[in-house]
């Protein structure tokens, strides 16, 4: 679980950073009680949610899909555009999950809906990254983010973390466990590899089949 503190120690919903650079949005961390709240995601103007947490899931479905639809079903059109990552809260993660992260959370924030019916929730609003606690898992796929599309402001992912982390108004004393290490580590192997991604770097060669 990630959080083993109580509750009311920190925001349902804390703002990270104002106008990500190049997106024009701003980004939240919170736990599952503020990405369940849905009249503080729209107080917020949080139009995209990215769920870290393999062991948390939110039925955002609020209308069918058409008519003949059961009014009752656990899918249908959301509420808010809904991205799913699911990592685990400590070690069992492939290393290259959080780097799926960044990609995903890019991806949310850059997808150009078509215009279909059947993409009804075309709103751009502010975005939502969270885990069970919101002290984990979503604040180090946020400082990852931030250092990556950020470098004049976050030039180092420890730069980062400790800005997610105030913001997000962890204490101090729990900083060493918040986010897990194995968790900052593999945000850290992830920076390297969406550096030499971004650059275009030359994959290397696959061994010959002789």
């Amino acid at each position: 679980m990630d959080s083993n503190s109580p509750r009311y120690e920190r925001p349902a919903l804390s703002l990270i950073e104002r106008d990500i650079a190049g997106y024009g949005i701003d980004i939240y961390v919170g736990g599952m009680d503020g990405a369940g709240d849905l009249e503080l995601l729209r107080e917020k103007n949080i139009t995209t949610v990215v769920n870290c947490a393999v062991n948390l899931d939110f039925n955002y479905a609020t209308e069918p899909f058409g008519e003949g639809e059961a009014a009752d079903a656990i899918y249908g059109v959301g509420a808010v555009r809904y991205y799913k990552l699911g990592l685990i809260d400590g070690h069992g993660n492939p290393e290259t999950m959080m780097l799926s992260g960044f990609y995903l959370l890019r991806g949310a924030l850059s997808q150009v809906l078509p215009d279909k019916a059947t993409y009804k929730r075309r709103e751009k609003g502010n975005v939502l990254v969270n885990c069970r606690g919101g002290r984990s898992r979503s604040v180090s796929l946020v400082a990852l983010f931030l250092h990556v599309e950020m470098p004049e402001k976050f030039p180092t992912l420890d730069a980062a973390l400790d800005h997610v982390r105030t913001r997000r108004e962890l204490r101090r004393d729990e900083w060493h466990e918040a986010p897990k290490p194995m968790l900052v580590e593999a945000a850290r192997k992830a920076a390297q590899w969406i550096a030499m991604i971004d650059k275009g770097l030359p994959v290397p060669a696959l061994a010959s089949k002789d």
